[in-house]
């Protein structure tokens, strides 16, 4: 890996300055081994994820990008932790342009299951398959992308499954992705059921993108909702925002 001014620096697009610090900020998993900690690009005001990310794209000079939500949090010794997952996962995938803690993974091409560790609102969520692991999904709360790749996300997502359709854009490209075992914190007040209009309306706005963008590689299972040929995404919206709110109450 050809060193850049930095490693890697982090991007954050800030919604909530309270979150922000109590989550991110005081991670001391960002300290690096001179005791210094790890830049962060902050992004205020941003109207999608993309707004943020591409922007740190033609103002870093780091050799990688983590794109991190604000109320995620490193615990000691995350940041050494990360970038021995990318060296041990540069070994085995040639072309490595992104990396995640968390997403989906299809061993011996068979169907995609869950891979990675993360702690989330409350509970471990720990995949099976084995790290480093080719992910065919990854979940946003945190993945970084090689600078020089060319990859930059899509704004027409908004601020969902952009980091899924980054690694459908980087396998066209003839890129690899991965999942690496770096266990981090996502202190998360999205609720994991009862989710409000707002929050159905917006998500469904992007999955539809999704899957109109992405038609002609259905199936894709991403970690929050799976995409099917013969099955619209508005249908499994629905069914899940009807089980979730009690019969749609």
């Amino acid at each position: 890996m050809t060193m850049g001014k930095a490693a890697l620096d982090l991007v954050v697009c800030v919604s909530e300055q309270s979150v922000f610090e109590q989550c991110l900020l005081s991670s001391p998993g960002l300290r690096l081994p001179g005791g210094n900690f790890a830049p962060i690009l902050r992004y205020d005001g941003c109207r999608s994820a993309a707004d943020g990310f591409n922007a740190a794209v033609s103002a870093s000079q780091a050799d990688w990008l983590l794109f991190v939500h604000q109320d995620v949090w490193f615990p000691d010794g995350w940041h050494t932790q990360f970038m021995q997952g990318i060296a041990e996962a540069e070994q085995q995938f040639d072309r490595l342009a992104v990396v995640g803690v968390f997403g989906m993974s299809m061993p011996n091409g068979q169907a995609a299951e869950e891979a990675g560790i993360v702690w989330d609102r409350g509970l471990w969520l720990r995949g099976r398959v084995a790290l480093p692991a080719r992910a065919s999904a990854l979940d946003e709360l945190c993945f970084a992308v090689r600078r020089d790749s060319g990859l930059k996300l899509d704004a027409t997502l908004g601020f969902h499954l952009y980091a899924s359709d980054l690694v459908l854009q980087a396998d066209e490209c003839g890129l690899d992705c991965c999942v690496v075992a770096a266990p981090c914190r996502h202190h998360s007040r999205t609720p994991r059921s009862g989710f409000s209009a707002d929050m159905i309306r917006a998500f469904s706005q992007s999955a539809v993108r999704f899957e109109e963008k992405w038609r002609h590689r259905l199936p894709v299972r991403t970690p929050c909702i799976d995409f099917s040929p013969d099955v619209p995404v508005l249908a499994n919206i629905s069914r899940l925002a009807e089980l979730d709110t009690g019969g749609g109450r």
